[in-house]
């Protein structure tokens, strides 16, 4: 992987969530100059406070949906790159606030693309969306990104509208031969360390364990491409590198997943991971009937990233599950989190230039 960002202006919408505190730690590694925009962190812990990326980088409190406001701080910041991880991005929480899931993924996606309009330096833009942006009709091969798009629950729906709102601006308002190049990037199920989200599975477990408590879980036998955070974000970084050379990469979407035979159960995941956390203990929910539609199998074909991006998972399964306990295992040890958040990113870094 080149490093075209040493010195550069990068803006991260969502740095402090999980994965943006991720990409951010990891752009300040290779020399870029960070700003983020995004709400506080919501949740406690928060990687972002753990990692004190506060004091590292340019963080900037404000809700996309305030147009204005963002599009002044864009201006303002004068980014070369930028990275739009701002989202709501649980299912459960789309139900339970269906107008909070649509106005941030779809109008905070607008109102950045709308600021970018006015916007005359030039710029390499990756927009991600979700593997959950098509239409699951629960089939055993892996979506393309030519698939259709679509959505049950409130949140896949509000991807699937980005998509599509993504796509009318850019051939609407940004020609392939402008200042502004845009590409998207689309992933999901991602664990690591440093997730700490409500109704995700690693951090219910992790919790659940540290409290010395069962964990319930409702959908043992759901599949999903589980992946640690650095796969996807070696994908966007991947893709804004390719980009910020390549004017054809211009409006093309992008799966970055693990390999084809990774896709494991719920119940899977759990048992490799207890592994490494002594008394833990799991069942099923008994007579589980949930209020809210989530689909049993996801997959995503990720041959346009090999051949396009010359992109490929880094990572097996094992592999993933070591950095995610260990991660956490580091945590409750009270060990400093930077620390290891910055030898993983280095560690990963390594093994993904000798492959």
């Amino acid at each position: 992987m080149e490093n075209c960002f040493k010195n550069k202006k990068v803006l991260i919408t969502g740095h402090t969530g999980f994965k943006g505190s991720w990409l951010a730690k990891w752009l300040t590694i290779l020399g870029s100059n960070v700003a983020g925009i995004s709400l506080e962190p919501n949740s406690k812990p928060s990687h972002y406070e753990l990692l004190d990326l506060k004091s590292k980088i340019e963080s900037l409190i404000l809700d996309i949906r305030d147009y204005e406001n963002l599009k002044f701080k864009l201006h303002q910041i004068k980014p070369e790159f930028i990275f739009h991880l701002a989202a709501q991005p649980i299912v459960k929480h789309s139900y339970e606030n269906p107008l909070n899931t649509f106005s941030t993924n779809v109008i905070g996606t607008i109102n950045l693309l709308e600021a970018l309009r006015t916007y005359d330096n030039e710029c390499v833009v990756v927009l991600i969306t979700s593997d959950k942006c098509y239409e699951n009709v629960e089939w055993i091969w892996g979506y393309k990104e030519t698939d259709r798009l679509g959505g049950s629950d409130p949140y896949s729906a509000s991807k699937a509208a980005a998509e599509i709102s993504i796509k009318s601006y850019i051939d609407s308002f940004f020609p392939i031969n402008g200042n502004i190049k845009i590409s998207i990037g689309r992933a999901g199920n991602v664990i690591g360390g440093g997730d700490w989200s409500e109704s995700r599975i690693i951090p219910d477990a992790i919790i659940s364990w540290s409290k010395n408590k069962t964990l319930k879980i409702k959908n043992p036998n759901s599949t999903r491409p589980w992946q640690h955070v650095l796969e996807p974000l070696s994908g966007y970084i991947t893709l804004a590198e390719k980009l910020k050379k390549n004017n054809s990469l211009h409006g093309e979407a992008f799966n970055f997943g693990p390999k084809s035979d990774q896709n494991f159960t719920v119940q899977k995941v759990i048992e490799e991971i207890s592994k490494y956390w002594i008394g833990s203990d799991w069942s099923p929910v008994k007579n589980n009937q949930n209020k809210f539609y989530e689909s049993s199998l996801l997959k995503l074909n990720c041959d346009k990233a090999l051949y396009m991006l010359d992109w490929k998972s880094s990572l097996g399964f094992n592999e993933t599950i070591k950095y995610t306990a260990e991660w956490y295992k580091a945590y409750f040890e009270k060990k400093v989190i930077s620390e290891i958040t910055e030898r993983q990113i280095c560690d990963y870094s390594k093994n993904l230039s000798l492959k």
